[in-house]
């Protein structure tokens, strides 16, 4: 099986695991709750970019704020003034329904009637006056009686809450119930079942055309994203404050149960008004932005003070914004929204039609989506480039979000689309990283096997390609360079050893630099020596020009290196490099116990020789006849024809002098006169290549001339023989 094939099988396996992973969500046998979250996020935003621009003017808001307690008196009020304020929002303002998201559970004693009937029943009840004159301020005393009569002047709607789950206590009176709530069941609706409420007085819930429940049930993570529209008890289902508010002002009669239709869900009908409903009998709230609901403040409805164009025809809800008795909520556009505003959203909602509403069956549609879309990616994506498994990601990414949006814009569709969007992100970052890590652990094998011989970058290429690298051993034409320390004994004997070690570091690193610097691999370190080559395991076209480079810029660096070391109390340090190029055996060599990536032939032999030769010669560099040929552009001196030790072949050796367009022209004619004498030695014209070598040692003294001079002499009084061919044989190495 073929490392692609093992790829694909592994990253296919691990998205099949995702997709059940997710599957399992959206079949609701376990609850993510990023998931949630996340799901929970999109619909937020889409209420925030889609809620409706600008003020309702149908739905107005009379506010108990903080002026209206100051003014009128603290909360709660007595049920006169109450009264006054809603017949005065009837007779006055004309307006179209009250609902009061306030409950008035217990009676009003705050006028006193009670104490004064206490009385009646002492001895005061012979006292005629007395008994006539409560008779006749009852009526004005009785305000619960007052508040009963203002109910009657207009549709209006009292509020109430039921208990929670497990509570049994119940307080006042229940309103009439908006339907069997047997009909529902049938149609899949199971509204939450409670037992317990806080009601009106029998007096005033009999006085109001009805009354709606304020209860409300945040999400997983407080949010009110939607809200009961109905409450089971004991089999009979009963509305919700916004329900029976929006009934009113409509006028309409009992909300009738309807039944799912095509991908809508069941609801309730208001004389052709549809409010759609969740399995728990709930709806989700179509905010508006901020500012969308007139406030206007009680005591100026009680004054008679509030503009009558504000008021009339509006449906009205009594809530309050006051410090202390204010309902503060999350929601998904506020962090503190009025409670009483909920209600009014869920009114507009019903008016415009614009609640939004869950498919049908939307559960197996999600379903089917995750899986049609995992199984595409988890066989596409394996096989695409990360350039297209990113454009088919982002393009998928865009059609789920541009159908998301276009069905809650156009059709007030709430369509889950969470799950469907992690199975396409999720499964593009697990092939993605699935990948990464593949090409990471090709990496750190990379910098196992090579990372001690090349430089970083050499590394990170070397990564992109893996599978182009090893450590068998293979034939290849390279470059290899020997450098060494001269009179290094004289050296390590002036020096303790703690100081020799510390300067050798100092040395070691500026070498190194510069040989990793132009790509070559550092073979290996022999105390002061180095060995280094160009060609593997990366191949390198330049490998002979880029090692010739880097012994010149050895040479080179030493004048800016040798200052260093004597300001610290240590010698000044000379080198002597050598450069060769041939085919070479190159991988990891050794034996069982340690192995080393190295390069092995008779050219690297000649490189270690040509580095000794540099002593005899006193030439910092010296580079073979194959590196000469290899480098076009770079100059050689022709130095000598030898035989080095071991070796019966002669070998011609240069030079080197540096890239032929940046040398100065006197150092060029130098070199031409010097390859001139060495020819007349070899022609046996003593005297012409003596004459020539002393003009060039007038100009520069060097040893390479003195060797030559020395060698001159010597013939002079010895000739060498007729079959003398130039070539001088070394014995030493």
């Amino acid at each position: 099986m073929t490392l692609r094939s093992r790829r694909f099988i592994g990253q296919f396996g691990l998205s099949l695991l995702l997709l059940l992973i997710l599957l399992g969500q959206v079949a609701r046998l376990y609850d993510l709750y990023f998931i949630h979250r996340f799901e929970a996020a999109i619909y937020d935003l889409k209420i925030q970019l889609f809620r409706a621009q600008g003020l309702d003017e149908r739905i107005a808001i009379v506010d108990i704020d903080e002026r209206s307690l100051r003014e009128v008196g603290r909360w709660p009020w007595s049920r006169d003034k109450t009264a006054q304020l809603t017949r005065t929002l009837f007779e006055q303002y004309g307006v179209a329904a009250v609902g009061f998201d306030v409950v008035f559970a217990e009676p009003d004693q705050s006028s006193g009637l009670p104490v004064l009937d206490r009385l009646a029943r002492t001895d005061l009840a012979s006292e005629a006056g007395f008994l006539a004159l409560l008779e006749r301020l009852r009526p004005k005393l009785d305000y619960d009686a007052l508040l009963a009569a203002a109910l009657g002047a207009g549709p209006t709607v009292l509020g109430y809450y039921f208990g929670l789950p497990g509570e049994t206590e119940r307080v006042g009176a229940l309103p009439r119930p908006v339907m069997d709530c047997g009909e529902l069941h049938r149609l899949g609706v199971q509204p939450a079942r409670l037992t317990s409420y806080h009601g009106n007085l029998h007096r005033l819930q009999e006085a109001a055309q009805g009354a709606g429940f304020f209860n409300a049930h945040p999400d997983f993570d407080g949010v009110m994203r939607r809200i009961p529209v109905l409450i089971e008890h004991e089999g009979s289902c009963y509305g919700s404050l916004a329900l029976l508010t929006a009934q009113a002002a409509m006028g309409s009669e009992l909300a009738k149960a309807r039944p799912p239709a095509g991908l809508r869900p069941p609801g309730l009908d208001l004389e052709g008004l549809v409010v759609p409903l969740d399995a728990a009998g709930q709806a989700l709230v179509p905010y508006r932005t901020p500012g969308a609901y007139r406030y206007i403040p009680a005591v100026d409805v009680l004054e008679g003070a509030a503009p009558a164009a504000d008021l009339e025809g509006r449906v009205v809800l009594i809530g309050s914004t006051a410090p202390g008795i204010m309902d503060l909520r999350v929601t998904p556009t506020e962090k503190a929204f009025p409670g009483v505003e909920i209600h009014a959203s869920l009114i507009s909602g019903i008016l415009d039609g614009t609640i939004p509403w869950e498919p049908v069956g939307m559960r197996h549609y999600e379903a089917g989506l995750v899986v049609g879309l995992g199984l595409l990616l988890a066989a596409v994506l394996p096989l695409l480039t990360p350039l297209w498994a990113a454009a088919l990601t982002l393009l998928l990414v865009v059609l789920l979000v541009a159908g998301d949006l276009y069905a809650w814009s156009a059709l007030h569709m709430q369509v889950p689309v969470a799950a469907s969007l992690l199975t396409v992100v999720g499964l593009f970052v697990l092939n993605m990283s699935y990948g990464f890590f593949v090409e990471a652990r090709s990496k750190v094998q990379i910098t196992r096997l090579f990372g001690q011989y090349v430089p970083p970058e050499l590394v990170d290429e070397m990564a992109k390609d893996p599978a182009r690298y090893s450590l068998r051993g293979e034939s290849r034409v390279m470059t290899v360079l020997f450098s060494d320390i001269r009179d290094f004994t004289s050296i390590s004997e002036g020096l303790e050893a703690a100081q020799l070690a510390e300067m050798l570091n100092v040395y070691l690193s500026h070498m190194t630099r510069l040989i990793q610097a132009r790509k070559g691999t550092i073979d290996k370190y022999i105390g002061d020596a180095i060995m280094a080559f160009w060609g593997a395991p990366m191949s390198n076209e330049q490998h002979a020009r880029d090692g010739v480079l880097t012994a010149l810029a050895m040479q080179s660096t030493l004048a800016e290196l040798n200052p260093l070391l004597e300001a610290r109390g240590w010698p000044p340090v000379r080198i002597g490099v050598g450069v060769n190029t041939g085919r070479m055996s190159v991988g990891n060599m050794g034996s069982e116990f340690r192995m080393s990536y190295t390069v092995m032939a008779d050219a690297v032999n000649l490189a270690s020789r040509l580095e000794g030769l540099t002593k005899q010669y006193g030439v910092g560099v010296l580079a073979g006849e194959a590196t000469r040929d290899a480098c076009p552009d770079l100059s050689f001196m022709f130095v000598d024809r030898v035989r080095v030790k071991g070796k019966a072949k002669p070998v011609s050796i240069f030079e080197p002098l540096g890239v032929t367009a940046e040398l100065a022209a006197d150092r060029l004619a130098a070199a031409q006169a010097f390859e001139a004498a060495v020819h007349d030695y070899h022609e046996r014209r003593w005297d012409e290549a003596e004459g020539r070598l002393l003009d060039l040692r007038k100009q520069q003294a060097r040893k390479l001339y003195d060797v030559y001079l020395e060698r001159i002499a010597h013939f002079r009084d010895h000739p060498p023989p007729d079959e003398w061919d130039g070539v001088f044989t070394f014995t030493t190495k």
